[in-house]
């Protein structure tokens, strides 16, 4: 057999993408692990290019992969994903290097040119990156319709698309079968899954459906949009004991003008409200952001008003980005990106120092506190853990020392993918420490 090995790049969306297609062509290939220093016959790379770190980080790769096969360490060196989408005539002038270009869409004849044939009966399978891991992330549509004025995943990605109910079922029994206890539930807004298929949002409907799979323990929401968020997903949250009492709303900005300019569809009281309402429905929502500086029309009154709004709503956890123009985007088109870089990085400065503040002091507020968690691994003598209210990869973690005599002696790496109920015994901005509960 042949070997192959692949660098994914880019969000969890790009990780999935790349779970599906080497379901299509294991049973040709050997698979060697990234990161593995080992000659291959085929190098595959999955590009990011949402705005201007990820595609030089993808250039990058790329650039590197072909110096590792001018050496003799690659085959053949295949690009794919959406730095190659946005770029599909310039990039092979740029890097001639490169044997073969793919698309973000061109999952089948990127499957075909490596000598297998699309099956469709496959649709459901994965080979998981990191498979000891008990979580995995479940994309349930792809592409977007919103078309904000910053983003340009529409251009990348296409409109939206969801993956039909029975075939996320599927795949969610699998990866159950798998050892997997939670699910991620991810796309490019998670609150519009359905209405292309079924002519209505069906976002709880599959939440009943993935929560009475049998090994699913938890299930959470990343990436919804807030304007016509589904109430009756916050219904199924407050009720259902296997949702997370967690939801991920990327917000990016609270101006109304910034807002406007944002194309968002929705003004700040409207945010406002969204907040309130859902707070008020399921009391102890943890709640997720991720706010835009230096958008076109952001000014000191615009970014004051913003630091306001996180002052007092106080998210539970918060990234920030630097407004990044992309060509091709309403904004590029008809704004002037006229907020220099130094400001830029000097507003994203000041709204994370307030919002590392605000996350140590809710923390704070943890220690003494009991939960349970869901040991995700064993390192260094600690178990890493997270409670429904911290997401994989994004969020803080809750470490827990390994104690033979409190664990009964019992191998700690036989804890991984189990559920320890615990007690905070201390708290920092991003983390947090416990130990075994006396109750457990």
């Amino acid at each position: 057999m042949q070997t192959l090995q692949v660098i994914v790049l880019g969000c969890s969306k790009n990780t999935v993408d790349t779970e599906h297609l080497l379901s299509q062509v294991r049973d040709r290939f050997e698979l060697v692990p990234e990161g593995e220093d080992r000659p291959v016959d085929y190098l595959l790379i999955d590009t990011c290019g949402f705005i201007g770190d990820a595609k030089e980080q993808s250039i990058e790769t790329i650039l590197s992969a072909a110096e590792a096969k001018k050496a003799g360490k690659v085959g053949k060196l295949v690009v794919f994903g959406c730095l190659s989408e946005r770029y599909p005539s310039e990039l092979p002038e740029l890097i001639p290097e490169v044997d073969l270009w793919f698309g973000a869409r061109d999952f089948d004849p990127l499957v075909r040119a490596l000598g297998c044939t699309p099956d469709p009966s496959r649709n459901h399978l994965r080979v998981r990156y990191d498979s000891h891991h008990p979580y995995a992330f479940l994309k349930i549509s792809e592409g977007c319709d919103r078309r904000c004025s910053y983003c340009a995943i529409p251009l990348i990605r296409g409109p939206h698309r969801s993956v039909p109910l029975e075939v996320l079922v599927k795949e969610a029994e699998t990866l159950a079968s798998e050892g997997v206890k939670e699910l991620v539930l991810i796309a490019q807004d998670t609150t519009c899954y359905g209405l292309d298929l079924y002519r209505k949002r069906m976002l709880a409907e599959l939440l009943r459906r993935l929560s009475a799979i049998e090994g699913i323990r938890r299930i959470r929401i990343h990436y919804s949009y807030p304007d016509d968020f589904p109430e009756d997903v916050l219904d199924e949250m407050a009720s259902n004991p296997k949702i997370c009492r967690y939801l991920d709303l990327p917000l990016q900005h609270i101006s109304d003008s910034v807002l406007k300019n944002m194309r968002r569809h929705i003004d700040g009281e409207g945010t406002r409200a969204i907040i309130r309402r859902m707070r008020e429905k399921v009391p102890g929502l943890a709640l997720r952001t991720t706010l835009i500086v230096g958008h076109p029309g952001e000014g000191r009154k615009e970014f004051r008003e913003l630091l306001d709004f996180v002052e007092e709503t106080r998210f539970d956890r918060l990234g920030c980005f630097a407004y990044s123009e992309e060509e091709g985007t309403y904004g590029a088109e008809h704004f002037t990106d006229s907020v220099t870089p130094r400001t830029k990085q000097s507003r994203l400065k000041r709204l994370m120092e307030l919002q590392r503040g605000i996350s140590f002091a809710a923390n704070s507020e943890r220690v003494g506190t009991e939960t349970d968690v869901l040991v995700d691994d064993f390192v260094d003598g600690c178990f890493v853990c997270r409670s429904e209210y911290e997401s994989p990869e994004v969020d803080g973690e809750i470490l827990v020392k390994y104690d033979e005599a409190a664990f009964g002696g019992v191998e700690p790496y036989s804890f991984v993918g189990e559920f320890l109920h615990v007690r905070i015994t201390a708290a920092d901005e991003y983390d947090l420490i416990a130990e075994l509960s006396k109750n457990q």
